[in-house]
């Protein structure tokens, strides 16, 4: 057993690919080992911002043996009179194998090949190639005169296995033993000052210009097998391994920011991206005036962390202090000559802030609604001053469509207002700020609490996993927003397709379906659409063909999210099986229901008693009512005697959407349907008792597929 090692070493990638690139790599690795058949234990993958790795452990020295089988002739036509035929030598000879080896099982004859494993060693090259060459990104980019495409140039490789160097070249770098420390520490440095001298210094220095020149590159090091990659490179300023990297910046932020007498908030995507900054983690403390504390917390925090990738600090009652944390690529050396270039760049990212911000005050929000009409929508669809005023419009329709109590007043005014700060100096150059800032200028402007919050929460959620609006004025205008942006962008024949999805519907269609679900809204979704559609001046023949395209996207959305939350795909089908229901939350409840349900012992019962119903009912040509005088045999009343309970019973779980509990009453109905289909022959030579058995069959079957239809159901 061997270790295979494999870098790929480029220029700084960009941090938010790398967690996706080390994803594919170790799924990659592993794919295309299996497909060769080369046994391995586990692989570990490893990445900087310079360079992406993988190492197999626990890796064979040979290919595993394997076996080929064909299916050939019958033996009829193989073999006439123990003789082979034309038809078994043509096939033993396609095969590559002497027609006396062909074997006969049953009545055909097969050919099967025996394949013994080849070295591991002479597979590599190829394999690494392939892995190389197999990986994708979110953007690529050619260098030099080469086609080939990568996330960023490839500078070295490094391929071992074990202490074996396997060959692998691409866009002329051929793989080696020699990888990069860090770009600016080298260990001759460190043992220049610490233990070796100047001369001892002087000599590891000419080694490692050695190995350079070989690269082509300066700060070679040499990885004499797979086993010390982690080492050496660590011995070079490179920590390679990003979860412990990752943990150490969590660490030197945590314990620094209690030195300075606060507490680092520390943002897990943030702390993620700059885990794929550096290779060598230091954090420092700096500071900016007390007198940007005036700004809104948000003001202060947005430059911090979106633009310089800075971590606050507050007091242990949430306040914002007068530091900011940040992490180095490189050591300790002359920390506060770095600290001081960072508080300048903040320095002067908070001065414009200061400066936008004091121009704002100067008009309130409700001043700048005259200003929207200077904002595009979209094309054809008017300006951002229109669309407030839909939003006020739609957000009553919303309101009354899922029945809550709310203030009038402040609902309108928060959807008037909503969009007023894209126009403010402060948002127009911190655009992450949108919806932050209209709550601030809005308390600021003396708006109700109601109205600042809902400005904030109608945009939620922003992104996958962000927050949902807590308050009922925000969950209602940012439906309604959500809503007017889909329906508009459908309108324009703009739907998403693919992977384009340039106004991002699919995301707002979650976030709606969220809100929704979170909230336990009922809205029925066909009547909003019409309403979203009618103040866009639609006219009434498209709204016909939008609608069911629309419902049909937000279904999809649904369907999406529950089959990833764990929910069976045959319950989807299921209960998605009654096209009319446009309650999204209803369907959620129903596939939650249907999804816990199907695996109680209980279960199986019932959904075979369902199937069998369900198939005779398709052969309803003619719907009746159901007559008691046609009854010819017990079994067929006291089916009807249930049903009749049965459907009175069900009316109070369906109307609370209590479906576990009518689930549960759906197994009364086994028994006597099973008793029903022993006891009398439903297709019965006359017409009317035939129809109104199949009538009696009609009413079992909304009872068992009254939470969603169990013919679906895969046992």
């Amino acid at each position: 057993m061997e270790k295979l090692l494999f870098e790929i070493g480029t220029e700084e990638i960009p941090a938010k690919f790398m967690p996706g690139i080390l994803k594919q790599l170790q799924e990659l690795a592993a794919d295309k080992m299996q497909e060769l058949r080369i046994p391995f234990e586990n692989i570990k993958v490893y990445g900087t911002p310079r360079r992406m790795t993988f190492i197999a452990e626990g890796v064979a020295e040979a290919q595993a043996d394997s076996t080929i089988e064909a299916k050939g002739p019958s033996a009829k036509i193989a073999f006439v009179s123990g003789a082979p035929s034309k038809a078994a030598i043509g096939f033993a000879r396609g095969q590559g194998i002497d027609v006396k080896d062909l074997e006969v099982r049953g009545e055909y004859v097969y050919a099967v090949k025996h394949l013994a494993g080849q070295p591991v060693v002479d597979l590599l090259p190829g394999l690494l190639l392939d892995i190389l060459e197999s990986l994708s990104f979110p953007k690529n980019m050619r260098w030099a005169d080469y086609d080939f495409r990568f996330v960023r140039p490839i500078r070295w490789l490094v391929a071992l296995f074990g202490e074996k160097v396997i060959p692998v070249e691409i866009t002329g770098v051929k793989s080696g033993r020699y990888s990069m420390g860090h770009r600016f520490m080298q260990q001759s440095m460190k043992e220049a000052v610490e233990t070796k001298g100047l001369l001892s210094a002087a000599i590891n220095k000419v080694g490692n210009v050695v190995h350079s020149a070989v690269m082509g590159m300066q700060g070679a090091v040499e990885i004499p097998n797979a086993d010390a990659y982690v080492q050496a490179l660590a011995d070079n300023f490179v920590m390679v391994d990003q979860d412990a990297r990752r943990e150490l910046i969590r660490q030197q932020v945590t314990e620094l920011a209690a030195a300075e007498g606060g507490i680092a908030e520390i943002d897990e995507d943030l702390l993620e991206e700059v885990n794929y900054l550096v290779e060598y983690p230091t954090a420092l403390c700096g500071k900016f005036e007390e007198k940007f504390l005036s700004l809104p917390k948000e003001a202060i925090i947005t430059p911090m962390r979106e633009h310089q990738r800075y971590f606050p600090v507050v007091d242990e009652e949430g306040r914002l202090l007068n530091k900011f944390i940040t992490v180095r690529n490189g050591g300790k050396e002359f920390l506060d000559v770095v600290a001081h270039g960072n508080e300048r760049v903040l320095r002067a990212r908070l001065s414009d802030a200061e400066f936008f911000f004091n121009e704002d005050r100067k008009l309130k929000l409700e001043d700048r609604l005259e200003k929207l009409k200077t904002v595009s929508f979209q094309e054809g669809l008017g300006n951002m001053y229109d669309k407030s005023e839909r939003l006020a419009k739609l957000a009553e329709m919303v309101k009354f469509a899922i029945n809550v109590k709310v203030d009038d007043t402040n609902l309108k005014r928060t959807a008037l207002l909503s969009k007023t700060d894209l126009v403010a100096g402060m948002v127009v150059e911190f655009t992450e700020l949108q919806g932050v800032m209209g709550r601030e200028y809005a308390k600021l402007d003396g708006e109700p609490a109601e109205v600042a919050e809902g400005i904030y929460e109608h945009y939620l959620p922003r992104f996958a996993g962000d927050e949902l609006p807590k308050g009922t004025i925000g969950r209602i205008v940012g439906i309604s927003d959500k809503m007017d942006n889909i329906v508009a962008t459908f309108s324009r024949g703009l739907a998403p397709t693919g992977s384009q999805d340039p106004y991002a519907l699919r995301r707002q269609a979650l976030g709606i379906i969220n809100i929704l679900i979170s909230s336990n809204y009922h809205m029925p979704l066909i009547k909003i659409l019409a309403g979203a559609l009618y103040l866009l001046n639609i006219k009434p023949e498209d709204t016909g063909k939008l609608i069911p395209q629309i419902l049909e996207f937000f279904k999809l959305r649904l369907k999406n999210m529950m089959i990833e939350q764990g929910i069976r795909y045959d319950v989807v089908d299921a209960v998605f099986a009654d096209e009319r229901n446009d309650d999204l939350v209803d369907i959620y409840a129903r596939c939650k229901a249907l999804n816990a349900y199907v695996v109680l012992p209980e279960a199986e019962a019932v959904i075979q008693a369902s199937i069998r119903v369900c198939n005779l009912c398709k052969k309803i040509e003619t719907e009746v009512a159901i007559s008691s005088a046609l009854f010819a045999d017990p079994a067929e009343q006291e089916l009807h005697d249930v049903l009749i309970r049965l459907n009175k019973e069900l009316i109070p779980d369906i109307v609370t959407y209590n479906y576990a509990g009518a689930l549960k009453l759906a197994e009364q109905v086994v028994d006597p349907v099973n008793k029903f289909f022993d006891s009398v022959m439903v297709m019965d030579e006359n017409v009317d008792i035939k129809n109104n058995r199949l009538a009696l069959l009609e009413q079992a079957k909304e009872v068992t597929n009254a939470v969603g239809d169990l013919s679906c159901i895969v046992l």
